[in-house]
């Protein structure tokens, strides 16, 4: 025998892995196995076959894989056995190209700092100042949960009952009385009959309705409206003006509407309300019980839900030649919200309305 053939034959011997029976029947059941992943049949079999003692190169020639990959899963099996073969061991990935400590300025700079003259920082301008790629503020913004672009509007209270006033009406939500309505009341006044100066272009695929961006103002109407907390039904009424003469109508409106019950009537803090007139009126009409809502806090009072899904879905998009094309168009959409109401129902409680309002004044630091 030549020395080449020596070498030959030392390079493709290779000792037996040391396989049980328990293992090597687990192993066969692997490889037979219908829903056994590929990579796992491709394990096994290099397993049972180095088992037998055939060569690394033998083997690696047979499985149409490299010598490296043999030698990889023998000495995973021999160091973890069978549960060494059904995971991919770890892998280090792509080392991070940014610092801990350059993310960090990033973060800073987006909280505590402004480009010049400019509001806000944008991905661009960002990526500009700290020297990296746009892409890269953006993965760091989306990382800390930054919107720089975002905004989010708030009002705190200055009412000096707030919470006493927050307590009564939430708890007409929550726990309304019983033989009583609420009833959540508010005017849209100052709304404008506009008519678009040349005709709309309607919808198409791919083109959207389109219409020009002046208009004719052809007169305005203000509408009192009246949401039943219960079942969603809603009392409205267009008047020309937002007196307390016109209020008063509207409250003999809802006083032959809600016969012989006790009415419960969350409303704002408008003057009119609280005209003297209106105070002798509810004298002498005893089962109308007022509430009002702390100043500035319009959001109690259910009825605004109501009205901007009229401001969306009616007056928004609608052209109206006339104050008496838009209350009609005001009436309809009332009629067709009481053949099937939806009542808006109210779940935030005291407490975690509170604890919004005390997050807001520790962000602003200021005191209750």
């Amino acid at each position: 025998m030549n020395l080449f053939n020596i070498i030959h034959n030392m390079w493709n011997k290779a000792s037996a892995l040391a396989v049980t029976q328990d293992q090597k029947a687990i192993l066969e059941k692997l490889i037979r196995g219908k829903n056994t992943p590929q990579k796992l049949v491709l394990r096994s079999s290099i397993i049972l076959k180095s088992s037998e003692g055939t060569s690394n190169n033998t083997i690696a020639k047979e499985l149409n894989i490299s010598r490296p990959t043999v030698l990889l899963w023998r000495d995973r099996f021999k160091s973890k056995g069978i549960a060494g073969l059904e995971k991919d061991g770890p892998r280090p990935g792509r080392r991070p190209k940014v610092s801990s400590e350059k993310i960090k300025q990033v973060i800073n700079a987006t909280l505590h700092t402004k480009p010049p003259a400019a509001t806000h920082w944008s991905t661009r301008t960002m990526a500009e100042a700290q020297g990296l790629s746009r892409m890269t503020v953006q993965r760091i913004w989306s990382s800390s949960n930054l919107k720089p672009h975002l905004t989010k509007t708030f009002k705190l209270s200055t009412d000096k009952h707030f919470v006493e006033k927050l307590t009564d009406i939430v708890g007409l939500y929550l726990n309304p009385p019983d033989k009583a309505i609420v009833l959540s009341i508010d005017e849209k006044s100052q709304i404008q009959a506009l008519d678009r100066t040349q005709p709309i272009l309607p919808l198409r695929p791919g083109l959207p309705e389109g219409f020009t961006h002046d208009y004719k103002r052809n007169g305005t109407t203000t509408l009192f409206s009246a949401l039943n907390v219960l079942d969603g039904k809603v009392i409205g009424k267009c008047m020309k003006r937002h007196r307390h003469q016109e209020f008063l109508k509207f409250l003999k409106l809802i006083d032959d509407k809600y016969l012989d019950i006790d009415l419960h009537l969350i409303i704002d803090n408008y003057s009119t309300h609280k005209h003297p007139q209106v105070k002798r009126w509810l004298t002498k009409h005893p089962r109308f019980h007022f509430h009002f809502t702390p100043t500035g806090c319009s959001w109690l009072n259910l009825v605004e839900r109501w009205l901007r899904e009229l401001t969306c879905k009616r007056i928004r998009r609608g052209t109206f030649k006339s104050v008496v094309e838009l209350v009609a168009a005001i009436d309809e959409y009332i009629v067709e919200n009481n053949k099937n109401p939806k009542p808006f129902i109210w779940t935030a409680t005291v407490e975690k309305i509170l604890d919004k309002i005390h997050y807001c004044k520790e962000a602003l630091g200021t005191v209750h």
